[in-house]
């Protein structure tokens, strides 16, 4: 985390916190996956009040999205799936991985999810959505600030009608480094002629100064087991340091309006769009294997 500003958090004392100890990897049986199934497909009873919140503020988080057993033997899983992907010795800071669905049949249960992509379109206003990927977060302790962002410019889809959902594994007390909003679906049009400075952490200084300057309201509370938040791709976020003796992982998954196309001059910002919809062209529909319809409103 580099290009953070952290210098409120180098000489933080550690936080002990009381999350679920490491497991070995685990098998879960049929009745268990049909059991989560039934469970994410049933309808989330979304109000109008929090569609306008989430229309005027770019993000909404939400309680009791997601039985707290399931997401325990998500969080044993996932964890799996990064040390073989990583290995179990490693020093690294922040630990992640991509495209777990096409390759573990649980974390694709979550990923295709009907309720949560369910949340996603109504949020957003349209018929349905395609998943664009699922992302493994692991924030070990003592990794420090994610810088603030948004993430219009690193998704290569011609449509502002993307979202992204971010489940916690584990309660997220402040301490822990919680995902952290800037309240305000316009808010980027305050730094939108901001130059962006790779090579320090210039840019989330100005940043966190302009949004102190204007008084732009800071939602960064702790979430409880089964909250999760949506956030829009205008939405500019961070996360606090992990100030405790536990790994802070969460699993992103990313959804877009169905009939959205490929930007058509794809750039090093957008990353490697190839791998989350191959074959797709520059300027075409995105519709491959890989993005699902995960939601079709049935009215």
């Amino acid at each position: 985390m580099t290009l953070a500003e952290n210098e409120h958090d180098q000489n933080s004392p550690a936080v002990q916190v009381a999350t679920p100890t490491e497991q070995a990897p685990i098998e879960v049986d049929q009745s268990i996956l049909a059991q989560l199934e039934a469970d994410l497909s049933v309808p989330y009873q979304l109000s109008s009040d929090s569609i306008d919140q989430f229309a005027a503020n770019g993000y909404i988080k939400l309680k009791n999205v997601i039985n707290a057993e399931h997401l325990t033997l998500l969080r044993q899983r996932i964890n799996s799936i990064l040390i073989n992907a990583l290995g179990v010795e490693t020093d690294l800071a922040f630990r992640s991985d991509e495209m777990m669905w096409l390759h573990d049949e649980l974390v694709r249960h979550f990923v295709l999810s009907k309720r949560i992509a369910q949340i996603a379109s109504e949020l957003l206003g349209v018929q349905a959505v395609r998943l664009y990927h699922d992302n493994a977060l692991s924030k070990e302790p003592g990794c420090g600030r994610t810088p603030w962002h948004y993430d219009y410019h690193h998704f290569p889809i011609d449509s502002q009608n993307v979202c992204t959902a971010w489940i916690p594994l584990q309660p997220i007390p402040r301490e822990m480094g919680p995902l952290a909003f800037a309240a305000g679906i316009e808010t980027y049009k305050l730094v939108k002629d901001l130059s962006f400075n790779k090579f320090d952490s210039s840019y989330d200084r100005q940043l966190s100064q302009i949004f102190a300057d204007r008084d732009i309201r800071i939602d960064d509370s702790g979430f409880e087991l089964g909250e999760i938040s949506f956030h829009h791709t205008l939405s500019f976020h961070t996360a606090g340091a992990n100030r405790t003796n536990e790994s802070r992982m969460a699993l992103a998954t990313t959804y877009f309006e169905d009939g959205a196309r490929l930007v058509s001059n794809p750039t090093m910002i957008s990353g490697e769009f190839q791998k989350f919809m191959p074959a797709i062209e520059p300027g075409d529909i995105i519709n491959s294997a890989y993005n699902p319809v995960c939601h079709l409103r049935a009215d």
